[in-house]
């Protein structure tokens, strides 16, 4: 197989733009000659990589479990070209992370303190976004992990032995509203009168979770609002409009300032499992190393 290393950078710009006239200008190169070098990538390869008859283009499967190969190999000649030529000032390798936003937030930060801590100083870069994307991103190596709550219905729709996952702890969604001057809950999900609800927007996991519990339990409620971000749910209920269902990492220094109080029992909660997933095809050296002391942590617990 006789690949070049200028079709792999031409093939991740164009799974970048998914069209062949920017990827080309991206690689200033004109476009009969760009399209050229993506069917001979192809040819050498012997696979179909590109769905052409879609408008923006579409990767084949073929070419998305490609895609991480390709950025992978022109990542690491990156890196040993910017190692030998001493650009990279003992560095090393910088993981990228993305994480849901509230992962972002209340979980990232005390995990890497921990894992330096625990005598592993890697460099990261985080990306906060939503699922969907997070997905999206390690899918196509965007991302060398991914940080999510676990969704047992989905499973991320991934395969567990391409994308492999680890447990990296247990929260739980609480229902929190403003408190009143005297500190108790503005509302109550035990009452008999229907409540505000600050709810997720439609097809947000930790929407399914929230709406399968209010039928279980038969709440009242009218929808004041809806976002797919759990920050700005807690945003809300802050201003004393409603009930928010938030994940606990989210909301412990409200809850410890008495701005935000629980306003249900323990049977209103939802169980969260936070893991981590990577891409078993990348084989970043940082990345291995990360996996391996996890994978020895979870065998020890």
């Amino acid at each position: 197989m006789n690949l070049e290393s200028k079709w792999l950078e031409d093939f991740s710009a164009l799974a970048a733009t998914r069209s062949f006239s920017q990827a080309a200008e991206r690689r200033f190169v004109t476009q009969p000659a760009f399209s050229r070098r993506i069917r001979s990538l192809e040819a050498a390869l012997g696979l179909t990589l590109v769905n052409r008859s879609r408008t923006p283009i579409e990767l084949t499967e073929a070419g998305q479990l490609f895609l991480v190969t390709a950025r992978t190999v022109v990542d690491q000649l990156g890196e040993v070209l910017r190692h030998l030529h001493h650009l990279e000032g003992g560095q090393g390798e910088v993981m990228q992370v993305a994480a849901a936003h509230s992962l972002a937030l209340g979980f990232f930060p005390g995990w890497i303190a921990q894992l330096r801590n625990d005598g592993l100083p890697i460099a990261t870069r985080l990306v906060a976004t939503n699922v969907g994307e997070a997905v999206h991103a390690l899918r196509e190596g965007g991302c060398d992990l991914m940080l999510a709550f676990y969704d047992p219905d989905s499973a991320m729709q991934m395969d567990a032995e391409i994308f492999p996952s680890l447990h990296l702890g247990d929260t739980e969604m609480l229902p929190v509203c403003a408190a009143n001057a005297d500190g108790t809950a503005m509302f109550d999900v035990e009452g008999e009168a229907s409540v505000p609800l600050l709810a997720y927007s439609a097809g947000a996991f930790l929407g399914r979770s929230v709406s399968h519990l209010l039928r279980q339990r038969s709440l009242r409620y009218t929808t004041v609002y809806e976002t797919a971000m759990a920050d700005s749910l807690k945003s809300m209920a802050l201003e004393g409009l409603g009930i928010a269902w938030v994940p606990r990492l989210s909301v412990k220094a409200e809850l410890a300032r008495g701005e935000l109080v629980i306003c249900g029992g323990p049977q209103w909660f939802v169980p969260l499992e936070i893991r981590v997933y990577r891409c078993a095809l990348v084989r970043k050296a940082n990345v291995r190393l990360l996996w391996r002391k996890l994978t020895g942590t979870a065998a020890q617990s």
